[in-house]
């Protein structure tokens, strides 16, 4: 009876060790994946064209209140950082209607590039995406940086694209 209790708690601690890892990966450890998207506007963008500046991905959908309400911070963050080089791009899930994401588009005129997840392709490159937002930030050299599921600490992530550039640059 008692291998048995060490051999369930070596398997209890054996898991909480690779869930520990998985959720608690040290930043800059996963590289991002090599996807390509067509923009709204038929502009088709490699991540990998990209390396060499911060990359802002996020995954969004036309009935996310979360989604809408951090639309004009992304905007501002755009407007301010793109001129030094921070490129970002808005994936719309496969589920959200192309008709509907244009529409909200026209209307809420995102000065960064936006396109459709059709496929549900790029959600899954990126470890399955279903719930949004969920916003990955890209290093310079092509790491995920940050992962975060819901709406961003804009001034933290200010801080740290900023921090990115200073390095780049």
């Amino acid at each position: 009876m008692k291998i048995k209790e060490i051999a369930i708690a070596i398997f209890v601690l054996a898991l909480i060790g690779l869930l520990t890892f998985v959720w608690f990966t040290p930043d800059g450890m996963k590289p991002a994946p090599a996807i390509s998207v067509t923009t709204l506007k038929g502009e088709q963008i490699s991540l990998q064209s990209l390396q060499g500046r911060p990359v802002l991905v996020t995954f969004w959908a036309t009935t996310c209140p979360g989604c809408i309400k951090e639309m004009p911070h992304l905007a501002e963050l755009y407007k301010e950082l793109a001129p030094r080089g921070l490129e970002m791009i808005a994936l719309a899930m496969s589920y959200d209607p192309e008709n509907q994401v244009r529409e909200m588009i026209k209307i809420k005129k995102p000065p960064y590039k936006v396109a459709l997840d059709s496929d549900g392709k790029a959600a899954l490159a990126f470890g399955d995406v279903k719930l949004t937002p969920t916003t990955f930030l890209i290093a310079p050299d092509g790491r995920i940086v940050q992962q975060k599921l819901g709406e961003m600490d804009m001034s933290a992530l200010r801080n740290r694209i900023l921090g990115m550039l200073a390095k780049k640059g």
